[in-house]
């Protein structure tokens, strides 16, 4: 089960000092379990796995995503010391192939852009949950990248968000999001997703993932 920002809650965020809300909820996003033993590339692309995967990120390496979109391609710098279980995650996500051609959501240009939705509607994920790594130093500023979740503690999965905005240093009131990562690179690509024509949060145009492509070094 998971969940996306809600429609009130830009409104909630001008009526009460900029508050934070989540609201709503559905099923997991699952078409295809991979064996244990096989990756999705070995079988076929899969979106659904049982449990969370094992860690496989080496903690002495630093670690990069380049993510192509739709609207232009950025660098994100992952903490894998700080957050290692879901930076390893989201790289064994990204390996898999499982965020290509996903959407970006959710739009709140003063807030944040947020993707990684197999549904493509707030409310899918990976099939499994993962803990909170909220012991970090990081901040939530323009270019932080978070891991969503439902609201209650551990149940991030698949979908991530990317500060863009003022708005964003709410969450640093209480940080319930774990931050694995900010942007390096290519902020204005992401300017450019934030700034794109949405209805009550949701894009016009689709607006996509084309790639992930992980660097370690």
């Amino acid at each position: 089960m998971s969940i996306r920002w809600s429609g009130t809650f830009r409104n909630a965020l001008a009526a009460i000092a900029l508050m934070l809300l989540v609201a709503g909820c559905g099923s997991k996003g699952s078409t295809v379990s991979v064996p244990d033993g096989l990756s999705g590339a070995d079988h076929v692309k899969a979106s659904s796995w049982d449990r969370m995967p094992q860690m496989s990120i080496d903690l002495d390496k630093q670690y990069k995503a380049r993510i192509a979109t739709s609207k232009g391609e950025f660098v994100v710098e992952l903490f894998a010391k700080s957050a290692p279980v879901t930076v390893n995650n989201f790289v064994f996500l990204s390996k898999e192939g499982f965020y290509e051609g996903l959407k970006f959501h959710s739009i709140i240009e003063s807030f944040m852009i947020q993707t990684g939705d197999p549904l493509g509607n707030g409310t899918g994920n990976a099939g499994y949950r993962i803990p909170d790594e909220l012991n970090s130093e990081s901040v939530y500023e323009e270019g932080t990248v978070a891991m969503f979740n439902t609201g209650s503690p551990n149940s991030g999965s698949s979908q991530f968000f990317i500060c863009t905005g003022p708005e964003a240093s709410n969450l640093n009131r209480q940080p319930n999001y774990t931050i694995f990562g900010k942007v390096v690179s290519g902020m204005d690509a992401v300017r450019q997703i934030a700034s794109s024509p949405e209805n009550n949060g949701s894009p016009i145009e689709d607006i996509v993932i084309e790639s992930i492509t992980i660097e370690a070094a």
